[in-house]
């Protein structure tokens, strides 16, 4: 299911790479208000009256240059321009270098309930680090049920019809060092440089669930590098019930891809049987993957190994 993104300044604020170098100082009670856009805006024409074009529900950032304009102004002429600014109805507005609001724009947002940030950093990195974090917010997304791991630093996407040992699998690759990101229901989005990236609600991160033992905590039992956040999906496994009659691939040349939020990312059907060690086949099917990338095909070069032994030596044709 493909949802369109939109996230809350309290959620924004929230997240552990933002909220280090933030601090919220006025506007308190707007923390609710709604952000959809993934690019900030310097709002500096704003201070001069000219408002056209400023997008309320996008992150507006005061650096040094719009501070310094303000304070230039006197009292009563800097208390009518932040009311202008504020009165638009902005979601959040952000001063950089880790200056002191002056007083009129405090005032403006307690008094029209807008969030004002501080941020330690100047603009430049101030802004590199939202647009990180709202690139990957409000993403195109959709979620999957399935299981994502992190095999040999391969994202490996798991599907497959529910009780075919997903998370069994998820629970023999953490046992050989390899690490979780979600169980269950997987958050897939699209990000600006063409990658799918994935990860767990909140409320599901670090947990999995085992039939017979319920849901357990693999960070508590394994420890936290037993689990990361997120990760870039590069291969995914569907999981199929074992059927002789059906033809699986045997050879390695069929390259099939799944389509997710419009991009193909390699696919691979592996059967499920009692006795086979699925954790060392999706080691396997990992390890194949990044030879694949890096140009060095195993089955095609048996292939082609196979057709020069079958070739006659002599004349270079079959005989």
């Amino acid at each position: 299911m493909r949802v369109e993104r939109g996230i809350t300044v309290a959620h924004l604020l929230g997240e552990p790479r933002l909220s280090a170098m933030m601090k919220l100082v006025a506007g308190n009670d707007g923390v609710n208000r709604m952000l959809n856009h993934p690019r900030v805006q310097k709002p500096g024409l704003a201070l001069v009256g000219h408002t056209h074009g400023v997008v309320p529900a996008r992150v507006q950032i005061l650096g040094e240059t719009e501070i310094t304009y303000l304070e230039g102004l006197s009292p009563d002429e800097q208390v009518r321009r932040a009311a202008g600014l504020f009165e638009i109805g902005l979601s959040l507005v952000v001063v950089t270098r880790g200056v002191e609001p002056p007083a009129a724009l405090l005032q403006a947002a307690q008094e029209t309930a807008t969030p004002l940030v501080v941020a330690e950093l100047r603009s430049s990195r101030t802004i590199q680090a939202i647009h990180a974090v709202l690139d990957s917010l409000l993403a195109p997304s959709e979620t999957r049920q399935g299981v994502l791991m992190d095999v040999h630093g391969i994202g490996t996407l798991l599907l497959g019809p529910s009780g075919i040992g997903k998370s069994e699998c998820a629970l023999f690759l953490v046992e050989r060092g390899h690490r979780l990101v979600a169980d269950d229901q997987v958050i897939l989005s699209l990000l600006p440089s063409e990658q799918i990236v994935g990860r767990a609600p909140p409320l599901l991160r670090n947990h999995l669930e085992l039939r017979g033992i319920g849901i357990i905590n693999v960070r508590d039992l394994f420890g936290a590098n037993a689990v990361r956040a997120e990760k870039t999906v590069q291969l995914v496994v569907e999981l199929c019930p074992w059927d002789s009659e059906e033809p699986f691939d045997r050879l390695g040349l069929d390259d099939s891809a799944l389509e997710i939020l419009g991009l193909s990312i390699s696919m691979l059907r592996i059967p499920v049987r009692p006795g086979r060690n699925m954790a060392v086949i999706l080691e396997v099917a990992a390890r194949n993957h990044i030879l694949k990338a890096a140009g060095q095909h195993g089955a095609q070069k048996f292939i082609e190994s196979l057709m020069e032994e079958v070739e006659d030596p002599d004349t270079g044709h079959e005989p």
